[in-house]
């Protein structure tokens, strides 16, 4: 949720040309290649982190933070968690090095001034979280999401995330092909909830989801982060589904930005009102979405909690990387998958029973369990293959044998930590 400049100027866009314009850019079709993740970090005190950071010493350590040398991209969420954007790697192992050694050198930099990195998928003790960015595009998005709840503003300070970033797939159908990984993402992703669930409270309460965080992203708004339908054609879908979800904000070159009610991109192309959209317009709405998949030329799966750990957030970018990539394992699991498409029925996820019982009962769901098993057989025959490290695969098998295998995840962990 970077901000972005407000470069216009451009000729109006009408809405053909939006159309089109989305079907090329939202999926950019070739061999899968490339891997990348985008971590999120909750920051505590280290000495306890039931004790709030308070905003005049958070700012100054994210001063320091950002002075470091990194080759990850390095952003702050509006409630001061840290993220880190690894650039596009040509392997797992690329990836889960580079991100590796930026994370080491963060916690080195943030220690020595009492201050810790926190793997949670929403703040445990605090809610909410005060904003710690004030920035036009956040005011205008707590703006718009307060319509609808306070989910919007626990979704912006109060949570942290995993997202793996995957290539979007071969134009041709087969295992590797890009309508199949979509529509494999978004079974997928229900089991990639329940296993990785890491959020159970919020507030110091219990909330009654495994991951609260998914909870959060469910009650967001009436479509903002929703799913289109994954059985049509992807690239029709989205699009249509960009233009006919409202607009968060109207940009402006000074002064709060307008927070339109009800306006569509669609019917602010077909108007010209506040003000003629153009491309740049349509790029910055796309933004302003957030369905557990999202498409921006590669695949974006934004539905996995922060994990506990120092590196525990590299199990799940190594088994969603080894069953999207490994074309033998990618067909094993689409087999795999399958039977939860009835269970998730007509609905989008988040919102499919699906998608709720992942995030409600994580494994305890005897079918997202016998899913989760077979995902995870795979992935670890899958690993070798793609090149996986010794140290990678032996992390994946004990993640499998503490927490899949008995059917738990992380958020029954927590649940007995903290009762």
């Amino acid at each position: 949720m970077s901000s972005s400049g407000i470069p216009r100027g451009g000729p109006a866009l009408t809405e053909a040309e939006a159309e089109d314009l989305l079907r090329c850019i939202c999926f950019k079709t070739g061999p899968p290649r490339t891997v990348g993740v985008e971590l999120e970090w909750l920051v505590h005190e280290l000495r306890d982190p039931r004790l709030p950071v308070r905003p005049p010493r958070l700012a100054a350590a994210l001063d320091t933070v950002r002075s470091l040398p990194l080759v990850s991209a390095l952003t702050f969420e509006p409630g001061g968690q840290l993220e880190l954007s690894s650039r596009p790697a040509g392997s797992l192992m690329e990836c889960l090095d580079s991100v590796a050694a930026d994370l080491r050198a963060v916690r080195s930099a943030l220690g020595p001034l009492g201050l810790a990195l926190s793997g949670y998928g929403v703040d445990p003790w605090h809610a909410p979280r005060g904003r710690v960015l004030h920035e036009p595009r956040y005011d205008a998005m707590e703006a718009a999401l307060d319509r609808t709840g306070p989910a919007g503003r626990a979704m912006m300070c109060d949570s942290a995330s995993v997202q793996i970033c995957l290539d979007a797939g071969h134009e041709e159908p087969g295992p590797l092909g890009y309508h199949r990984r979509w529509r494999l993402a978004h079974l997928l992703g229900a089991v990639l909830v329940a296993v990785f669930a890491n959020s159970p409270l919020h507030g110091g309460r219990r909330t009654g989801w495994r991951s609260t965080r998914q909870a959060l992203w469910t009650d967001l708004d009436p479509r903002r982060a929703l799913a289109p339908t994954p059985d049509g054609d992807p690239r029709a879908e989205y699009a249509a589904h960009v233009l006919d979800t409202p607009v968060m904000c109207v940009r402006a070159d000074e002064g709060p930005w307008d927070v339109p009610e009800g306006l569509t991109f669609r019917d602010w192309l077909r108007t010209g009102l506040p003000r003629p959209a153009d491309a740049d317009d349509l790029r910055y709405h796309m933004t302003t979405l957030f369905p557990p998949v999202r498409p921006r030329g590669h695949l974006e799966l934004r539905m996995v909690d922060a994990q506990p750990g120092a590196d525990g957030w590299m199990v799940p970018v190594a088994v969603t990387t080894a069953v999207f990539d490994d074309p033998a394992a990618a067909e094993t699991v689409y087999r795999a998958m399958k039977p939860l498409a009835e269970r998730a029925g007509v609905a989008p996820a988040p919102r499919n029973p699906l998608w709720l019982a992942a995030a409600r009962d994580g494994l305890t769901d005897p079918e997202l369990h016998s899913a989760a098993l077979a995902v995870f057989a795979t992935a670890m025959e899958a690993l070798p293959r793609i090149g996986a490290s010794e140290e990678v695969r032996r992390a994946v098998a004990a993640f499998h044998e503490r927490y899949v295998i008995p059917g738990s995840c992380p958020a029954d962990e927590l649940e007995v930590v903290t009762s």
